[in-house]
């Protein structure tokens, strides 16, 4: 990130806010071919979402729906509900980002957190409420995946989310100090994020073309915390990154990941998380999975570990890995020393792994396939998809290769 010239006028919170809404409708979402677009938030951020709409409608978008997801109002059903009645609660059912998808629309979903607010709910609700939020969806969850439509995962502050993060300062002081570190980490603050954008994904296409060209096998992961972990990927792998996928698309922001599909029922071994993973608004820490032809057949964790078993028992195939992804140990995130609570951001500071539905555009040609034919090279079916965190200053991973065995990864970064 050579252009990061920090311009002290582009410090004002509207300034920001501004920059923030153009990078995400130009650059992050391709709404060329449709005049609609949806917008998952939450209620605190209103005034984001409504400068959001002003500017969307200055650009042509003249169909907006605006998704509340509304944090606080499922917790409340969640409390006073039976599990068995979450599946025909009309706030858990996402069927009009069904309708929305066949028109071809848009999406932006715009992620907040929320720490500590669902922890009064059993896990067996929680997975069950994702389950369904993702089950009710399915024509989106088909496009979005096949990247037919276009969409982007970003993260707004939220006030408990700032004073969790920073509880030493008041309250407007935690949520500007947060809001200015996602302008930092998405590149906001750069003279032009989407020309910053565009020169960071130019290097990182090369970094992806020498991992495709090495035609890797299998990966051994192996650091200090315990992890020795073998994940074999499948057959005619590609590799990608967030820039390379979908056209003109910026999928995750921000995102500093390479990704590729493992082969769901040939991982074998044990691996170490190396970072918290904040699951609806509650932490799993210093959790281990250990796997055996390619499922999860033991687990623990120091808290969570009934969150933890909620995620591996969600359905058949979560407790099988549907990706693999190599992160730097010295991204942008990662400098921040922040765990963030927050899967967009704290992903994009280590390596990581993820439970459950994989990843078909990592399969060469994957347009011939049929999802039974997907399914049996080793696309993980799963309804859900849950990315932990593993990278280390001294994680290594060996590679096997067209070339023989090539250690891809020293000391937490990249050796290729």
């Amino acid at each position: 990130m050579n252009d990061k010239i920090i311009v002290n006028n582009l410090n004002d919170m509207n300034t920001l806010e501004q920059k923030y809404i153009n990078l995400l409708l130009k650059r992050c979402i391709n709404f060329k071919n449709s005049n609609s677009l949806l917008i998952s938030y939450q209620s605190e951020n209103i005034d984001f979402i409504n400068k959001l709409v002003k500017s969307a409608r200055q650009y042509g978008i003249n169909d907006i729906y605006l998704y509340d997801e509304n944090i606080y109002q499922k917790h409340e059903i969640l409390k006073n509900i039976s599990i068995d009645e979450i599946e025909n609660h009309p706030i858990f059912n996402k069927k009009v980002w069904d309708e929305y998808a066949l028109k071809g629309a848009s999406f932006l979903i715009l992620e907040s957190e929320f720490p500590g607010l669902m922890d009064d709910i059993s896990p067996e609700k929680l997975a069950k409420a994702r389950y369904i939020d993702r089950a009710t969806r399915p024509i989106y969850k088909k496009l979005q995946l096949e990247f037919k439509i276009p969409w982007c995962i970003a993260s707004l502050p939220s006030k408990t989310w700032a004073a969790n993060l920073f509880p030493d300062l008041a309250d407007n002081d935690a949520y500007n100090k947060l809001f200015d570190l996602i302008c930092e980490m998405c590149m906001v603050k750069t003279v032009d994020p989407i020309e910053s954008w565009n020169n960071f994904f130019k290097k990182q296409e090369i970094l992806k073309e020498k991992l495709n060209s090495l035609k890797i096998s299998r990966m051994h992961y192996q650091n200090s915390l315990g992890t020795d972990l073998q994940v074999e990927l499948t057959p005619n792998t590609l590799w990608h990154s967030a820039g390379s996928l979908g056209k003109d698309m910026l999928v995750n922001l921000p995102s500093y990941e390479i990704f590729s599909n493992p082969n769901f029922r040939k991982t074998n071994g044990i691996v170490y998380s190396s970072k918290p993973l904040c699951y609806n608004g509650s932490f799993i820490k210093d959790f281990y999975l250990k796997f055996k032809d390619g499922k999860v057949i033991n687990y623990g964790a120091k808290e969570g570990e009934e969150l933890l078993k909620g995620i591996i028992e969600s359905d058949d195939y979560s407790s099988y890995l549907g990706e693999v992804a190599l992160v730097s140990c010295d991204s942008p995130i990662s400098n921040t020393n922040i765990v963030y609570g927050n899967t967009t951001f704290d992903e994009n500071a280590s390596c990581h792994l993820a439970l459950g539905n994989g990843f078909s555009e990592c399969i060469m040609n994957n347009e011939r396939f049929s999802e039974e034919e997907l399914f049996d090279i080793g696309v993980n079916p799963s309804k859900n998809h849950i990315d932990f965190m593993i990278g280390t200053n001294d994680l290594e991973i060996e590679a096997e290769t067209h070339k023989g065995k090539i250690l891809i990864f020293k000391n937490g970064k990249y050796n290729i």
